[in-house]
């Protein structure tokens, strides 16, 4: 595409910044318009533990993100590889572990997850673990557990150095970035002369004056420096009210949540959830309690009513990208090669495969 083509990008987290990364790319010139700073506070991707695991989150989600997180898990290192500053990127697998008193809700589990592969048999099979195989994937957690799943080729990345990574590529490729300057999409008419060609909305709860059906999920995550565990995977714990996990980043950093809480409110993290998600990974390994806790963060996910994402075309040149709830790293890639059709073919063949809906309004 010729350089004269414009594109506003609204938002600029997530799906905003790997939009516009790839906008530059096809060659537009691009603006984008954020209603908080550069630090990505505002935004839910943030806070989060950036886990890239299909199967594991179909236990809780329909067959549709599955779909859009195999593609994705795929895409993840070609998106990677077109950045100019690192981003840790891990494909290790996940283990699914539980304590004896919850054996039930683990058959459980296990069983959707086998449910899962008979419809996607694309999915690399699941593996029971007894201790002896658990200690050979997870020396850490020798005598700790005497069974485990572990879910292959299933991974997570650096959410935090991605958000950066991407920052760096656009101030250093012209976008323009227009910090602490919220803007709505009635504020452009795309295509009519002096506008932008394209508005694309990536603002998640931002957009919910033009979007009356997100609403925000309360998520609270803790981030632990602890120096005496070494896990080599995101591990999952079988819990009888939430999936908590534990995300190893780098240097001894652990991302470990998260609760799920049906509220769009903002304020520090509560005693119970905070406690519930300690004491949880002190269970996993007791080296974390000698850990230092880094950070208790809380963030609203934007989600639409039936936990899906969606893509809307608000005319021929206006795009909205929402509603990823829990799953933003996990779908994000497929979301966004679904717009890029989107813009080149005005139709989507990905997002009929993906069973992705689009609404024209």
């Amino acid at each position: 595409m010729s350089s004269s083509v414009k594109s506003v990008v609204l938002g600029a987290g997530l799906m905003g910044r790997l939009l516009a990364r790839s906008l530059v790319r096809m060659g537009h010139q691009v603006e984008i318009y954020e209603a908080q700073g550069a630090d990505a506070q505002g935004a839910a991707a943030r806070v989060a533990a950036a886990m890239l695991a299909p199967l594991a989150e179909s236990a809780i989600t329909e067959l549709s993100v599955v779909r859009m997180g195999q593609h994705a898990i795929g895409r993840w290192p070609q998106l990677i590889a077109q950045l100019s500053e690192p981003v840790f990127f891990q494909r290790n697998g996940t283990l699914i572990v539980w304590h004896r008193q919850d054996s039930a809700e683990a058959q459980r589990f296990e069983q959707m997850l086998h449910r899962t592969q008979q419809q996607l048999p694309s999915l690399p099979a699941l593996q029971h673990l007894d201790a002896q195989q658990l200690q050979a994937h997870e020396p850490a957690l020798e005598n700790r557990f005497a069974q485990a799943l572990y879910l292959p080729q299933e991974g997570q990345l650096d959410n935090r150095q991605l958000l950066q990574a991407l920052l760096h590529d656009l101030q250093t490729q012209g976008v323009q970035l227009h910090w602490n300057c919220p803007r709505e999409v009635e504020d452009f008419q795309a295509g009519r002369p002096g506008q932008p060609d394209w508005v694309f909305d990536c603002r998640g709860l931002g957009a919910r004056n033009q979007w009356t059906q997100l609403r925000g999920v309360r998520g609270e995550v803790l981030r632990l420096y602890a120096p005496e565990v070494t896990l080599q995977r995101p591990t999952r714990l079988i819990h009888p009210r939430y999936p908590i996990y534990i995300a190893p980043k780098e240097n001894h950093v652990f991302v470990i949540g998260a609760t799920e809480i049906e509220s769009e409110d903002l304020s520090p993290a509560t005693v119970r959830s905070t406690l519930e998600l300690l004491s949880a990974a002190y269970t996993v390994h007791s080296g974390f309690a000698e850990a230092r806790i880094l950070e208790v963060a809380t963030q609203a996910r934007p989600t639409l009513r039936d936990n899906l994402p969606a893509i809307r075309c608000l005319g021929e040149r206006t795009l909205q990208i929402n509603g990823l709830y829990r799953h933003g790293f996990l779908i994000a890639p497929a979301m966004l090669d679904a717009t890029l059709e989107l813009i080149e073919l005005g139709h989507s063949p990905l997002a009929q495969n993906f069973d992705l809906k689009i609404e024209h309004v």
